[in-house]
C-alpha cells in the first residue's frame, strides 16, 4: 500500500473538513512546534532583558566615574589621600568595564548563538506544513482516481508516482524536524542553568570586589576626617563598615 510506508502515515491522524480534502495531522508534531514558538519567546525575552541589565550596568559605572570625578574636584592638594582617591576611582571604572564585558562574552554573545539556530529552524517548519499541504494533495488526487468507477491505469500510475514524490520530500523534512525539535526542546533546561549560573557567578565576584575597593576608599575617607579633626570638620559615619 501506497499510505502505510513509515511509521508517520501508518499512525497519521485525519481531521475531517466540511467540504474539503482530508487534511493528514500530527497532534505530536504539532505539540512540538508550540514548545518550539514558547522556547523562542522565552529566549527572546530573556535576551532583551539580559541587554537592558548590561545597558543599567553601563549606565552605573558613568554614574560612578562622574561621582568620582566630582569628588576629586572638591578633594583640595593637601587633602589625606587625594592621590587615593584617583586610583580607587579608576579601580572602580575597571571593576564596572570588568564586570559588563564578561557577561557580554559568557552570557549575552551565547545566547545570541543559541538564539540564532531559531530562525532556520522556523524556516524548515514552515516549508514542511507546505509540503504536507503538496502530500494531501497527492494523496487525495490518488484515492480519487483509485475509488473512481472509470479507472485510468495511465493516471492512476503518474498519480501514484507523483504521491510518492510528495511523500519522499515531505519526508526529508519532517523526519529531521521530529527529532531536532523534542532535542531543543529539552536541551533548553542546560542552557538556562548555564547562562543563570554564569550571570549570578559574575555579580557575586563583581559585588566581593567592589565592596573591597568601597571599604578601602572609606578607609581614606577616615583618614582625611583625622587629619582634620582639629579644624571642626564634621565626620559622622552613617554606616559603619
Amino acid at each position: 500500500s501506497f499510505f502505510a510506508s513509515l511509521g508517520f502515515f501508518a499512525k497519521r491522524k485525519v481531521l475531517q473538513k466540511l467540504g474539503k480534502a482530508d487534511e493528514t495531522k500530527d497532534e505530536q508534531f504539532e505539540e512540538y512546534v508550540q514548545n518550539f514558538k514558547r522556547q523562542e519567546a522565552e529566549g527572546s525575552r530573556l535576551q532583551r532583558e539580559l541587554k537592558g541589565y548590561l545597558a543599567a550596568i553601563k549606565g552605573m559605572q558613568d554614574a560612578s566615574k562622574k561621582l568620582t570625578e566630582s569628588l576629586h574636584e572638591v578633594y583640595e592638594p593637601d587633602w589625606y589621600g587625594r592621590e587615593d582617591v584617583k586610583m580607587i576611582g579608576e579601580k572602580c571604572d575597571e571593576l564596572w568595564e570588568d564586570f559588563h564585558q564578561k557577561l557580554v562574552d559568557g552570557s549575552l554573545l551565547t545566547l545570541d548563538t543559541y538564539l540564532g539556530q531559531f530562525p532556520d529552524i522556523k524556516t524548515r517548519i514552515a516549508k514542511r506544513s507546505r509540503k504536507l499541504v503538496d502530500y494531501d494533495s497527492a494523496r487525495h488526487h490518488l484515492e480519487a482516481l483509485q475509488s473512481s468507477k472509470r479507472k485510468d491505469e495511465g493516471r492512476i500510475t503518474k498519480a501514484e508516482e507523483e504521491f510518492q514524490k510528495a511523500q519522499k520530500v515531505f519526508e526529508e523534512f519532517n523526519t529531521d524536524l521530529q527529532e531536532e525539535l523534542p532535542s531543543l526542546w529539552s536541551r533548553r533546561v542546560g542552557f538556562y542553568v548555564n547562562t543563570f549560573k554564569n550571570v549570578s557567578s559574575l555579580e557575586a565576584k563583581f559585588h566581593k570586589e567592589i565592596a573591597l575597593v568601597s571599604k578601602n576608599e572609606y578607609l581614606v575617607y577616615n583618614g582625611l576626617c583625622d587629619m582634620h579633626n582639629s579644624k571642626q570638620m564634621s565626620c559622622n559615619a552613617a554606616v559603619k563598615i
